[in-house]
C-alpha cells in the first residue's frame, strides 16, 4: 500500500474514538473499577463542597437576619442625645387608675351668685354710668333716674360684686320698675353644666371627681359633682350634673362648650403608665425599655385605660425603667434604620 507523508489531511475522528476505546478495552478490569471509583468521588467531594457552600450561605443570612432584627428593636443614645431629644426616663409601678366617662359641658353662670336689679320706682333716666363687661363693687351706683313722684332723683346701686352681663336701659329712656335695668353676676366661680345621657345614670353620682377641659390652650380644671338634676330633658333626653369651679382667672367664660371626664371607679394597677410612653410598631404595642444608653422596643399588653394612663398586663415588669416621654423620637430612629437597611444593600 503506497502511503503519501506529503499529505496535509487530518487523521478522521471516528479513528481516534476506536483507538481510545481499544486502550480502555485493553486495561484490566480492576483498573477500570479504580478509575470508576476516583471519579464518583471526585464527584462526591464536589457535591459536598457545593453543599457547605449553600449551607454556609444559609447560616450566614440567618445569622444577619438575626443581627436586622436586633438593630430594628434597639436604638442606642448617649445622655446627651436623650437631653436634646427630650427623652425622660421612669421607673414602672403600681398606681391608681379613674375609670371615666366623658360626657358634654357648658359654662354658666352660678345662679347662687347673680343678681337683677331694676329701680325702685320709675322715671326717667337722667344717667347711666355702667355697661356690659364693666366690673362693679356693692353699693357701687350703677344709674341715676329722675322718679315720676315729685320728680326727685334717685340713685340705682349694685347688690354685690360681680361683672354686668346684661343692661337694659338707656339715657332718657322711662324706665319701669317691673323691668330689670342690669344683670350682674360673681363671675369668681361658675357652673359647669354637665349632659348625662340615660346609658350613663346609673353610674353618675354626687361627690365624684371630674375633670374639666375646655381646649384651646384653657388648662383643665378638677372638680366634683355637686348635684344631678331629678328629670330628664324631654327634648335632650339628658340629666343635668353640675360642678362648680373657681373662676378667679376668669378662663371660664359662660358659654364654652366643655368635656366633663367624671371618674365613676378607682382601681389598683400592678404597673401604670403615661399613654405617652406607648408607641404602635407593626401592628404591636410597644415600651421602650432602658438598658443602659440601649432602648429596647418591649412589646407590652395593654389593659383598662383612661384619657392619660394605661395599665400594663404584661411585657413590663414594676421596677424597669422606661421611656415615659420622647418615644416617639426612638420609634422615628428605628424606622429610619429600617428604612437604610431595606434600601442601603
Amino acid at each position: 500500500m503506497f502511503i503519501n507523508y506529503r499529505s496535509k489531511r487530518h487523521v478522521p475522528s471516528q479513528i481516534l474514538i476506536f483507538v481510545a476505546l481499544l486502550c480502555w478495552l485493553c486495561l484490566p478490569i480492576s483498573a477500570r473499577g479504580e478509575v470508576g471509583h476516583k471519579h464518583e468521588e471526585t464527584k462526591k467531594v464536589e457535591s459536598e463542597q457545593h453543599e457547605n457552600i449553600d449551607g454556609s450561605e444559609q447560616l450566614g443570612d440567618q445569622a444577619n437576619e438575626h443581627d436586622h432584627e436586633e438593630h430594628q428593636d434597639v436604638v442606642h443614645l448617649s445622655d446627651a442625645e436623650m437631653e436634646e431629644f427630650g427623652i425622660e426616663i421612669d421607673v414602672a409601678g403600681p398606681g391608681k387608675l379613674r375609670l371615666e366617662i366623658a360626657v358634654p359641658g357648658e359654662v354658666v353662670v352660678n345662679y347662687d351668685r347673680l343678681a337683677h336689679i331694676g329701680p325702685r320706682f320709675p322715671g326717667v333716666v337722667t344717667e347711666v354710668r355702667k355697661h356690659i363687661g364693666d366690673y362693679v363693687r356693692r353699693g357701687e351706683v350703677l344709674a341715676v333716674i329722675e322718679s315720676n313722684e315729685g320728680l326727685v332723683p334717685y340713685q340705682m346701686k349694685s347688690f354685690i360684686n360681680g361683672t354686668v352681663i346684661e343692661k337694659h336701659m338707656t339715657l332718657g329712656e322711662v324706665h319701669s320698675e317691673d323691668v330689670d335695668a342690669f344683670v350682674i353676676a360673681d363671675l369668681d366661680t361658675v357652673w359647669i353644666n354637665l349632659s348625662i345621657y340615660q346609658m350613663h345614670l346609673p353610674k353618675v353620682a354626687v361627690g365624684q371627681k371630674v375633670v374639666i377641659s375646655a381646649g384651646q390652650g384653657v388648662p383643665d380644671a378638677n372638680g366634683v359633682v355637686s348635684y344631678i338634676s331629678p328629670s330628664v330633658d324631654e327634648h335632650t333626653r339628658t340629666a343635668t350634673a353640675r360642678v362648680v369651679l373657681s373662676n378667679r382667672g376668669g378662663q371660664w367664660r359662660p358659654g364654652l362648650f366643655v368635656e366633663g371626664r367624671i371618674t365613676i371607679k378607682e382601681i389598683e394597677a400592678a404597673v401604670l403608665v403615661p399613654k405617652s410612653a406607648l408607641q404602635t410598631m407593626d401592628g404591636r404595642t410597644v415600651v421602650f425599655v432602658d438598658e443602659h444608653e440601649d432602648f429596647l422596643a418591649q412589646p407590652v399588653e395593654i389593659g383598662r385605660s383612661n384619657e392619660a394612663w394605661a395599665e400594663v398586663l404584661s411585657g413590663l415588669e414594676s421596677g424597669q425603667e422606661y421611656v415615659c416621654k420622647g418615644g416617639f423620637v426612638l420609634k422615628a430612629e428605628l424606622l429610619k434604620g429600617a428604612f437604610v437597611d431595606e434600601h442601603g444593600h
